[in-house]
């Protein structure tokens, strides 16, 4: 037996010997290169980090770029975080025998995880490869006891699907585990609670389903669990409570049911508590209000029932409460004016009764205060503002009483007030119109009185102000204080005297609304110079004169109510041309004459033109109106003003005449070719001197080659004469016919906007057309420059092409369309200039069939062919998706997600911002936090899967303006308040 025992252990060292000796001459240092090179070569570096990984310098691969080495020389760490390196990612980065360490998170990285073979590695200790677009079932070659000495795994933000697999609680090392932000399904596994070493576990931002595990108390050195956004249900377990060093925990946006288990209050060292959006019940636990450590509590859109217990005053560490849509009942209680730290505090939509604390605000450091929709009575306290942070203040929709504190008044850090639909008196004093901040009041449906006008408005900020159902008098004030006014109501009060002929100067006013008050004298036509108007109220008054017929220019007003005035004379016959304009209603006055025969009155109600001398000339109202009577004008001045009309058209059009033939001359020419004859039309004179058909035909060469699209080819061209650039696109033989439509094309080569490419000619023949275009050396098309961009220069980008789009929209007739609005038509120069490239309708229009499998046309163009301004706005909201996220939406796979638009939208709602903001923005992401969300909201609103749904041109460009300018403003203010 000794000489067999000896005999086998002989054996065992020979083997291990064999084996290290294979292993390590598989992973010598030329191994290691081999696979590092074989992973670069699998990417795309484009600001060249790995430029020193090269053969040449293998001798020096522990000084390449994100490398570093152990005391062996052997690769120990990758360090290659948000280096915007993409591609397919390989095996080979994970055939590494000594790494320790591996970061290849924020990047681009695609590929099918099964497909990624993790070799068995005892040195692994970390790995990271979060916020990619790695796509498959959680790999399970890394689910084994192989990796026990992992301690750190991240997978999150990725589009990984499938189920967790049981195998998870082989990974018996591990302290932090994220697998958030993907799209996994099934249940939590019970053996995730193996892992008794974990101190981080985030699953957040899946569709899990199912009860979290009882056994989760087996974990005792948790500190951080993030649950929210799946579909988790049942109730909290009990043994939680049991996890005393816990810090965070965060089921938000689940399922959940039953009540708050009383246990939670054994959570000590429980600094965040997060637990909205759920469907719990009952009380909260007296125990919870024990947590002493607790920051932040929200339980909020949940149906917790009961009072809120004066045991809150231990809170003393709180900032943050969060109690809103709930079925609380009962006083607010007092406790919570002597909390310290609470910064902000929002009770709205319960049922809360009695006054707000006296002391509330005096003791706290609040910042945001929202008790609306209640039952709240009293008064306003006069120390909310004794913070001097106070910049949103919400109490609509209670019953306080009396006057607003003149603490409030002189508050000059608040930004947003509403006070409506409460029982609020007094006058308005003259501080509270000096407040410079406020851009958003709100204090309709009140009791409040007096004037108006006898005070100073010096209000920069506002955008924002009702003062709507309340007893104001006197006239109206000439100015506001602010040039950004956007939504001005003064209805339903006692004001007199005219409307103030210096609205005209509010630029960006939306709505106006002045019904219902005491007004006198005529409709100001300065009110036209508000382009931006939408909807104007002047209704019963006492208004009297004529409409300017300067209103019939206004380009989107969309509501007009002129009713119950002493408004006379004829209805502009223009009123109601604009295509904007849907409701007119003109009821009550003195108006004569005939109705006019434009889009507004043609369906007009009856109630909206009664109680006037009104009739229908055209006689398609006439069901509404008396047809109009013809009068017998002598016949002699009828004679003689129809000769001299004709007599000065005959002067003016020979004057015409002999001009444009001249013009013509130049601009349209036949020439005679190899090819046959062709027709040559100009749209700038400068060309029509220097262009040859020779230059046109000969820059149809391979080599000049910019673009190939379903409607030709594009080629760079020059002018043999003088070297003049030119872009010249070939139509193709599917869309030879459309030529046919010349003078339709001519029209469109006549456009001219600084965001559109210009048009300079356009050639026919009977074998075929081109276009050509104007060329500038310095632009790119915007998939090529997009990933290089800060945000500003997207964001410049963006508010371009939507003023382009505006212009087509609604300043061309008949309105233009892209068609097919994709990144490659969008070209953009040295100074972040975008111009669209455009293809005249005649070809847009025969080329639905070809575009309609694009993905940057609506899906309601694949039934059908009628190509609307809706799809032009679609492709614009993938493009602003684009800008936001780096992602380009062709070629890449979503994973569960059916396109770009669904994964964004799920990324929107369920992700933090940091999941889905290009990388390259990261760093300036906290700045302009805000701005980011407010454009990726107004990107979703342009790709609704319903047309109606999404916004007009005029409107994105409008909230495009607008978020930025509150940016500027936020940025400025925070240079202005930080220390010299």
């Amino acid at each position: 037996m000794n000489k067999q025992g000896a005999k086998k252990s002989s054996n065992l060292f020979v083997f291990i010997f064999l084996f290290m000796f294979l292993f390590n001459s598989r992973t010598s240092h030329g191994g290691e290169i081999e696979l590092l090179l074989s992973f670069k070569a699998s990417i795309t570096d484009p600001f060249h980090f790995l430029s020193s990984w090269t053969n040449s310098s293998a001798s020096i691969i522990c000084k390449w770029h994100g490398i570093a080495c152990d005391n062996s020389s052997h690769v120990s760490s990758i360090e290659l975080s948000g280096k915007n390196i993409s591609g397919t990612i390989t095996s080979s980065i994970f055939q590494l025998p000594y790494i320790k360490n591996m970061d290849l998170s924020n990047n681009q990285l695609i590929g099918e995880s099964p497909s990624i073979n993790f070799i068995s590695s005892w040195f692994l200790r970390y790995l990271n490869l979060s916020n990619n677009n790695l796509t498959g079932s959680l790999p399970s070659s890394l689910f084994s006891i192989s990796f026990s000495h992992l301690e750190t795994l991240d997978l999150s933000n990725n589009m990984l699907s499938g189920k967790i697999p049981d195998q998870i609680g082989l990974l018996s090392s591990l302290k932090y585990l994220d697998l958030g932000g993907n799209v996994l399904v099934g249940k939590i596994p019970n053996s995730i609670t193996n892992l008794t070493s974990l101190e981080s576990l985030t699953l957040a931002s899946n569709q899990l389903v199912g009860e979290i595990p009882e056994d989760i108390a087996q974990i005792k050195s948790l500190k951080w669990i993030y649950f929210g956004y799946n579909n988790l249900s049942g109730g909290i377990p009990k043994g939680i409570g049991e996890l005393n060093s816990l810090n965070h925990l965060n089921l938000v946006y689940n399922n959940l049911t039953g009540q708050i288990p009383e246990s939670l209050g054994n959570l000590s060292n429980l600094r965040y508590l997060f637990l909205y959006q759920n469907k719990l019940t009952g009380p909260i636990p007296h125990s919870v209000f024990g947590l002493k450590k607790l920051v932040s509590l929200d339980l909020s859109d949940n149906s917790l029932s009961g009072k809120i217990p004066e045991l809150v005053i231990q809170l003393q560490n709180l900032e943050i409460l969060h109690l809103f849509s709930n079925n609380f009942t009962g006083e607010i209680p007092k406790a919570l004016a002597s909390l310290p730290s609470l910064q902000v505090l929002q009770l709205w939509s319960n049922r809360l009764t009695g006054e707000i604390p006296k002391e509330l605000g005096k003791h706290n450091n609040l910042t945001v205060l929202d008790l609306s929709t209640n039952n709240l009575s009293g008064k306003i306290p006069d120390g909310l503002c004794s913070s001097g942070r106070l910049y949103k203040l919400i109490l609509f929709s209670n019953s306080l009483k009396g006057e607003i504190p003149k603490t409030l008044n002189s508050c000059i850090s608040l930004s947003r007030v509403r006070l409506q639909n409460n029982r609020l008196s007094g006058e308005l004093s003259s501080e509270i119109t000096k407040l410079p901040l406020v851009y958003f009041m709100d204090v309709s449906s009140n009791e409040f009185s007096s004037r108006i006008d006898n005070r100073k408005w010096d209000m920069p900020a506002l955008q924002m102000l009702n003062l709507a159902n309340n007893n104001f008098s006197g006239q109206i004030p000439d100015s506001f204080g602010s040039y950004k006014l956007e939504n001005l109501d003064l209805s339903d009060n006692h004001f007199s005297g005219y409307i103030p002929i210096k609205f005209g100067s509010l630029t960006e006013l939306m709505e106006l609304k002045l019904s219902n008050n005491k007004l006198s004298g005529k409709i100001p036509e300065e009110l036209s110079s508000c382009e931006k108007l939408v909807a104007l109220d002047i209704s019963h008054n006492q208004l009297t004169g004529d409409i300017p017929a300067s209103l019939t220019n206004m380009p989107v007003l969309s509501l007009l109510d002129l009713s119950e005035n002493q408004l006379s004379g004829e209805i502009p016959k223009n009123l109601g041309k604009v295509q904007s304009l849907l409701q007119v209603n003109i009821s009550h006055n003195h108006f004569h004459g005939s109705i006019p025969s434009t889009g507004a009155f043609l369906a007009i109600n009856a109630s909206a033109v009664a109680g006037n001398n009104l009739c229908d000339h055209s006689g398609i109202s006439t069901n509404i109106l008396p047809a109009c009577k013809r009068t017998n004008s002598p016949t002699w001045l009828l004679i003689l003003i129809c000769f001299l009309v004709a007599l000065a058209a005959f002067l003016l059009s020979a004057f015409l005449i002999v001009f444009l033939r001249r013009r013509k001359s130049m601009m349209q020419k036949k020439v005679e070719s190899e090819d046959g004859i062709w027709e040559l039309h100009f749209f700038d004179s400068k060309a029509s001197k220097s262009f040859t058909i020779d230059d046109i035909l000969s820059s149809a060469k391979e080599e000049n080659i910019i673009s190939k699209e379903r409607s030709g080819i594009t080629y760079k061209g020059n002018c043999r004469g003088n070297g003049m650039q030119f872009m010249v696109k070939v139509i193709n033989q599917a869309h030879s016919s459309s030529l046919n439509l010349w003078p339709e094309i001519v029209e469109f080569g006549n456009l001219r906007h600084p965001n559109i490419v210009k048009l300079i000619g356009i050639f026919r023949s009977g074998k075929g057309g081109y276009l050509v275009y104007e060329y500038a050396n310095e632009r790119r098309t915007l998939s090529e420059i997009l990933r290089n961009l800060s945000w500003e220069r997207r964001r410049k980008i963006a508010i371009g092409i939507a003023k382009a789009l505006k212009f087509l929209h609604f300043h061309c007739s008949p309105t233009v369309f892209v068609g097919e609005m994709s990144p490659e038509k969008v070209l953009v120069d040295g100074k972040d200039v975008p111009r669209l490239r455009l293809s005249p309708p005649a070809l847009v229009c025969t080329d639905t069939i070809g575009f309609t499998s694009s993905v940057y046309v609506g899906p309601e163009l694949r039934n059908s062919k009628d190509i609307t301004e809706k799809n032009d706005v679609y492709g614009f909201g993938l493009i602003l998706i684009q800008l936001l996220t780096g992602k380009s939406s062709a070629g890449m796979e979503w994973g569960i997600h059916k396109s770009m638009v669904e994964w964004a939208r799920y990324c929107y709602s369920d992700c933090h911002l940091d999941t889905w903001i290009d990388p390259v923005m990261k760093g300036h992401a906290l700045n302009i936090h805000n701005e980011i969300v407010e454009t990726m909201n107004l990107a979703l609103r342009c790709t609704a899967g319903d047309p109606t749904a999404r916004p007009c041109a005029g409107d994105i460009l409008k909230t495009l303006e607008a978020v930025t300018r509150r940016t500027s403003s936020c940025v400025s203010a925070l240079k202005s308040s930080s220390p010299v």
